[in-house]
């Protein structure tokens, strides 16, 4: 049994490809800097000295890295509606990225926070700098470079997994996908070419994470460490 590929039929609706992928790059784009922030703010929840806040965050991380981000996109989708809010599919999908995303980026952080030595921080108080002060150039800023690496890798599966947001109609790659492979009849077809743009978004991403931890962090340039 032969089969026969029929790439044209498919590659002749690039504009929808195309619209595709730049919304999926909007969704990962929005949801890596607010999933940032949330994940940032949770992380330093978790640290402080309140023990209500510290146990709000700690709910958080461990309710969304142990269910499926599918559930927690229809919880979203469904649980705003219920109660008679009504946004785009697409600000549903960035609001439940970003809520996944916060929960993994926060674990990340947490550990970035705990590699600081306490001698720094001590010693930044000798000098009296101020709260902000410590917390931007002796906590954050190098907590952040430490785990750079981890964070990129993060945001590039969320990338990759925002896929799922298809089931809410929002209409990123993989939806456009069952569109046009439904319409040509063409499924494997379509698939190995949604496949491989998969592949060159990570490059993409990835490629744009190098160039501003180049930028972010000049001192791992010039010894010559990996970002």
């Amino acid at each position: 049994m032969s089969i026969q590929l029929d790439f044209p039929a498919v590659l002749e609706r690039w504009p929808s490809f195309l619209g595709g992928a730049v919304l999926t790059l909007e969704l990962a784009a929005l949801a890596t800097v607010l999933g940032a922030l949330l994940g940032t703010l949770a992380a330093v929840g978790r640290g402080t000295h309140s023990a209500l806040i510290a146990t709000a965050c700690r709910i958080y991380v461990e309710a969304i890295r142990n269910t499926p981000l599918l559930v927690q996109i229809f919880l979203v989708y469904f649980g705003l509606a219920s109660l008679g809010l009504k946004f785009s599919a697409f600000t549903v999908a960035v609001a439940a990225l970003t809520i996944n995303v916060g929960a993994y980026t926060a674990e990340i952080m947490r550990a970035g926070f705990e590699a600081i030595p306490r001698g720094q921080i001590e010693a930044a108080e000798g000098l009296a700098l101020s709260r902000v002060q410590i917390y931007w150039h002796i906590i954050l800023l190098p907590a952040v470079e430490r785990v750079y690496p981890a964070l990129t890798s993060q945001f590039v599966l969320l990338m990759l997994a925002s896929s799922v947001c298809s089931q809410i109609s929002a209409e990123e790659l993989t939806a456009i996908a069952n569109y046009i492979q439904s319409d040509t009849y063409r499924a494997f077809e379509t698939y190995i070419i949604v496949a491989v743009l998969y592949v060159v978004l990570s490059l993409v991403m990835r490629a744009g994470f190098w160039g501003l931890g180049l930028v972010l962090f000049p001192r791992r340039r010039r010894l010559g460490t990996p970002l």
